[in-house]
């Protein structure tokens, strides 16, 4: 049976691969850089370089978080956004998915 960071490491590097407009390896290395990020946090990032819509933004975050399992979410209170950071164990995964991504 395969190990779970190798199941992430696929995973992570298909959805980077599928990556027409760059939106998604921004998003990652953004996420890489910022440490912590809320959807609002991200959105603003984003619409710097992208034409974005900030509900694009959260389901992508939202998808990162339940589909590829590198985002640790948390939340203080019910009045409080969600911060989002990366599970540290996964760092050198990321960045070794990020750099084949920009290398090809």
């Amino acid at each position: 049976m395969e190990s779970l960071k190798f199941r992430i490491k696929r995973r992570l590097e298909l959805y980077l691969e599928l990556d027409i407009d760059g939106i998604r390896t921004s998003i990652i290395d953004t996420l890489l850089r910022l440490k912590k990020v809320t959807v609002d946090l991200l959105y603003n990032e984003l619409r710097r370089k992208f034409k974005v819509s900030y509900s694009a933004v959260a389901s992508t975050l939202g998808y990162i978080h339940s589909k590829l399992g590198i985002l640790h979410a948390y939340k203080e209170s019910y009045k409080t956004p969600i911060v989002y950071s990366l599970k540290e164990e996964y760092i050198d995964i990321i960045k070794n998915a990020l750099s084949k991504t920009t290398a090809s």
